[in-house]
């Protein structure tokens, strides 16, 4: 290896020359005691060197940490973090800030004991500040509040392990998300975070607030948490994240260097006079005599003695213009010293309760499209984090038996790291090159196989049988080759929610008639019904052909499995129960004993939906329409594209070419249904399960055809007549909900230039209409934009196929081929429920989480040998003693330290939306757990890195008034209770109780 070059040291040499640097590096530690001095009379400039690492974008994780296919984007992260703590060491006055965990993690692997103690050194002395602290930094639209949550824990878990109390960050760091959500921001609060900042906010919105000196704020983030429990300090950044024009010294950049020898090429002079004319103009935008500057951009600092030797000649030169008269100090600086000198300033902020969607960074430039983008991959990562929750659970509930088992070593944590890279701002969101979307999707598939290994390990141990358990994974095509052959099978069905709940099988059959028992050996009403002609399709050729699909009702218990046998009759078996299913033409109605739905007999469309339990009924119509996408126009030139959703008319198509669907009708004791088809490539099942109080819209789009030259948008539409007043209601990263105005925005006056995607708004779980007595909520299956753009409708774009890129940075068109090359197709679901508004979020609230943390169906052949001897088998079981209340939610049940479990609990109504609902709840939970008995409990901060009572926050004073923080109150164990939208986050440790003695087993 060649010597390092003028100004940088190996990591090896970093070791022996911080040696050196004891003395005079700041000897009061991390946290704000670190900070720099700054100057009370003059204007301070912080410096903030960083580099901003996608973890994915134009190149896969592995490849922007190696440094590989650097013909697509120059970028090698190893080498930026090798660079950055030499040049560290180098100078004891340089800081810099880093944040994503999951290339951090990965380099701290590589690296020798000496490299990591120089770099805890760094970190204690406040000169190596981790901000953000998440495996990545989250997108904020289409990401789940749960995932979102524990990938910020899981990097942070990382820091507090590896760097100590000192490597805990203080400061969020949602520098290139493309808009801010609320419900973040709330979790940011409760994870401990003094202040926030974020890069990009709606470009009308950051000139009025640069105007009334307001690029800095309160942020109240909860409508139900008491102030300022959810409160956040939130910082707009002046050049989103990348320095001042001019001031690039990467080797990126091509911005001249400092030149301050006695040459023709010295610039000194101007270079100063530059800086000094852009922080004055800073200063007039923001109210103190403290001002940020973001000194690096993506990727950058790959050779970081550039970017430092220049700031270091930029900082003495500035500096040295006050003896002749200057108002500036320079200084290197990080975000959570210029945010204790904003604290210092001890003044009022201005305060926020909406939040920062959609964004746009100019007329006609709305970053609406990736609410909706590679919708079958945002279905992977909610599926996969689905199952993810399932396996930490049952983890949790078998112990060490599920890890080290007869089906080999089971391993959450690939799952758990895969999901987490997910959450990425360029991975759910859809945004990223279709390369690093299909290595996304890789990276989960290889988690769910070290989960199912774990998942068979766990149900063996708790069942008591040695099953050759198969995951099948094709159930969405209807494709299971186990119950398409076998005569008799088993399914095991376990239920993550902590209520019992009954759930609707669906499995591929050849058979015509078959016998299923439950746990108690009882028979189980079933039917066998014609697979639908729409998964005929979508299967393709070779991938499995049953002809039918086997339907019966399956109940589990709460964080609990049942087990059911099926059994093939044979033609000399007298029938359980003679086939009832019909298929007929032109359907009139569907319903069950809740729900009535009526189709118009001329059209097919849904036309009218009935509530038979309140006596209500709304006319409905609803189809599938698109818009035609925007190549550019007089107007502007922007495209529509995998950010930018722009049509190029406000009235979409609609996909069926004539007025009337063609449908049929399939009807038994348990489904009713009415198939309609829209065109040859889009198709949807109206579904009535029996005892169920919603309406299931199962809908398939693609591939949507674009031979005629046309990016198409596709969306479902719903006309109904309430009277809504250009309001509509849409959910916060699947939890709070917001109330929308059509072409209105609650803190400046908006000036509309896209009337249809500059109303559109993330849509994590639901959206819904309302007016003084009805509501319309439709419930989604993964993250989609929606809207109301008309009074009494709402919309949701459910799938989308573009020509031309929109010049964001991906480079590429979304157009998404699918694994034939044809053209994605993508099959989803939308559940509808109309109820009365005092009603609606006692339905909307646990179906979500029924959507959300669905049961998940484990298929054997049965009899299998017994896992212990003389161990009973059970055929059911559950981890509770008692179910959970309506308005409560396990969030997290983990394995975290050995003998210690992570435990999660949520109030998951917000205030007053529920008579019932919205109530304080108590629970007892020395008791309610069966596997394993709570020996002690210790209650943690929402990240669990740290123990509750040590959280302390900076307090911020909102323009409103201030609200002092509430002491920590004494933990009973026995007596939890949980206020509306409240989670709370306990460390136990546990002993684990026999097999069998004790259980919720049957």
């Amino acid at each position: 290896m060649t010597a390092p070059a003028s100004g940088m040291a190996g990591p090896g040499e970093a070791a022996a020359a911080l040696l050196l640097l004891g003395a005079v590096a700041a000897a009061a530690g991390c946290g704000y005691q670190s900070c720099p001095p700054t100057r009370p009379d003059l204007l301070n400039v912080h410096l903030v060197p960083h580099t901003h690492d996608d973890v994915g974008w134009l190149k896969t994780v592995e490849q922007y940490f190696y440094g590989v296919r650097n013909e697509v984007q120059h970028a090698g992260v190893q080498y930026i973090l090798d660079s950055v703590v030499a040049q560290l060491v180098a100078n004891p006055s340089r800081r810099f800030v880093y944040a994503e965990v999951a290339f951090l993690a990965r380099w701290w692997r590589q690296q020798d004991e000496a490299t990591r103690r120089t770099v805890r050194q760094l970190v204690e002395q406040g000169r190596l500040e981790i901000v953000g602290g998440g495996w990545c930094m989250s997108d904020e639209a289409a990401a789940h509040y749960v995932p979102a949550l524990e990938q910020l824990a899981l990097g942070r878990r990382f820091l507090r392990r590896e760097l100590g109390g000192c490597g805990t960050p203080r400061v969020a760091w949602q520098i290139d998300p493309f808009g801010h959500s609320r419900q973040l921001a709330a979790i940011f609060a409760q994870m401990g975070y003094d202040g926030l900042f974020v890069g990009r906010v709606d470009h009308q919105d950051k000139e009025t607030r640069e105007r009334l000196r307001e690029m800095e704020l309160l942020w109240r983030a909860s409508g139900s948490l008491p102030p300022p429990a959810a409160d956040i300090f939130t910082g707009i950044l002046p050049n989103i994240y990348n320095p001042p024009s001019g001031f690039c010294w990467d080797q990126l950049c091509s911005d001249p260097p400092v030149v301050d020898e006695d040459s023709e090429e010295n610039n000194v002079d101007g270079i100063v006079t530059t800086f000094l004319q852009i922080a004055a103009s800073q200063a007039e935008r923001y109210r103190t005599n403290h001002i940020i500057m973001t000194m690096g951009s993506d990727f950058q600092y790959e050779n970081a003695n550039l970017w430092f030797k220049n700031m270091d000649k930029l900082i003495a030169h500035v500096n040295a213009r006050q003896a002749n008269g200057s108002r500036v100090h320079v200084l290197y600086s990080t975000p959570s010293c210029y945010l204790w000198e904003l604290h210092r300033a001890n003044l009022s902020w201005s305060l926020k309760t909406d939040d920062f969607f959609p964004y746009s960074d100019g007329p006609h430039q709305f970053w609406t499209g990736y609410f909706t983008s590679r919708p079958a991959f945002k279905r992977y990562e909610r599926l996969s984090n689905n199952f993810l929750q399932i396996c930490s659970q049952l983890e949790a509930l078998a112990g060490p038996a599920s890890r080290e088992g007869p089906y080999g070593l089971g391993d959450s944590s690939v799952l758990r790291e895969a999901v987490a890279v997910a959450q990425h701002h360029d991975a759910v969101s859809g945004t990223e090159k279709q390369h690093v979307a299909d290595d996304y999707a890789r990276q989960l598939a290889a988690g769910w196989e070290s989960c199912q290994l774990l998942v068979a390990n766990a149900l063996a141990s708790l069942g008591g049988h040695k099953e050759n358990f198969i995951f099948c994974n094709a159930l969405n095509v209807s494709v299971c080759p186990l119950t398409e052959a076998a005569g008799r099978f088993t399914i095991i069905l376990y239920n993550p929610l902590g209520r019992p709940l009954s759930w609707p099988i669906r499995l591929p059959v050849n058979g015509e008639s078959y016998a299923v028992t439950d746990p108690q050996g009882q028979p189980v009403p079933s039917e066998v019904v014609p697979v639908s002609k729409f998964t005929h399709r979508l299967r393709g050729g070779g991938s499995g052909g049953a002809a039918r699909e086997l339907l019966f009702q399956a109940s589990a218990p709460p964080l609990g499995f049942s087990t059911f046998t099926v059994s093939r009759l044979s033609h000399g078996d007298p029938p359980v129960s003679p086939p009832r299913t019909t298929v007929s033409r032109q359907p009139r109605e569907i319903q069950n004993e809740h729900v009535r739905v009526l189709f118009d007999p001329l059209t097919g469309h849904l036309k009218e939906i009935q509530n038979l339990d309140k006596s209500i009924s709304l006319p409905v119509f609803q189809s599938f329409y698109w818009y035609n996408a925007s190549i550019g126009d007089g107007e502007s030139s922007q495209t529509s594209g995998a950010y930018i959703f722009r049509p190029n008319s406000s009235e979409p198509i609609p996909v069926s070419g004539s007025k009337r669907v063609s449908t049929y009708l399939v009807k038994n004791a348990l489904v009713q249904e009415v198939h309609q088809n829209f065109s040859s490539w889009c198709s949807q099942v109206v579904r009535l399960h029996a005892g169920q109080p919603y309406v299931e819209l199962e809908w398939t789009v693609g591939p949507i055809p674009v031979a005629d030259g046309w990016g198409k948008e596709i969306i479902s539409r719903f006309e109904t007549t309430l009277q809504t007043d250009a309001r509509f209601y849409t959910d916060s990263n699947g939890r709070q909900i917001l109330e929308r105005r059509r072409d209105y925005r609650p803190t400046w006056n908006l000036s509309q230039t896209e009337p249809v995607a500059g109303n559109y708004y993330p849509v994590n779980s639901r959206i819904f209409i309302k007016d003084k007595k009805f509501q319309l909520t439709v419930l989604t299956d993964r993250s989609q934009g929606g809207s109301s753009i008309f009074d009494g409708s709402l919309e949701l774009m459910v799938h989308r196929r573009l020509l031309y890129d929109d010049n964001r940075g991906v480079g590429e068109p979304l157009l998404e081929l699918g694994a034939d090359k044809q053209g994605l197709v993508v099959r989803g679901r939308h559940l509808v429920l109309l109820d009365t508004v005092e009603s609606a979020a006692d339905r909307h609230r646990l179906l979500a989480q029924e959507l959300f943390m669905a049961p998940y169906a484990v298929l054997a052949p049965g009899g299998g040998p017994s896992y212990r001897r003389g161990q009973p088998g059970l055929r059911q079981f559950s981890g509770l003693r008692r179910e959970l209340p309506p308005n409560v939610h396990l969030l997290t049940l983990t394995p975290w330290e050995a003998g210690t479990l992570l435990l999660r609990l949520e109030h998951q109504f917000e205030r007053g939306e529920s008579a019932n609902g919205s109530q304080p709840v108590t629970i007892d939970l020395l008791n309610l757990f069966s596997a394993f008995a709570i020996t002690s409990l210790r209650e943690m901060s929402l990240g669990a890195d740290l123990p509750l009572d040590a959280v302390s926050r900076l307090v911020w004073t909102p323009a409103t008034g201030p609200s002092q923080p509430r002491p920590v109150p004494k933990l009973d164990p026995s007596r939890i209770t949980l206020q509306p939208m409240e989670i709370r986050t306990f460390l136990a440790t546990v002993r684990y109780e026999e097999p069998g003695a004790g259980w919720g087993g049957l």
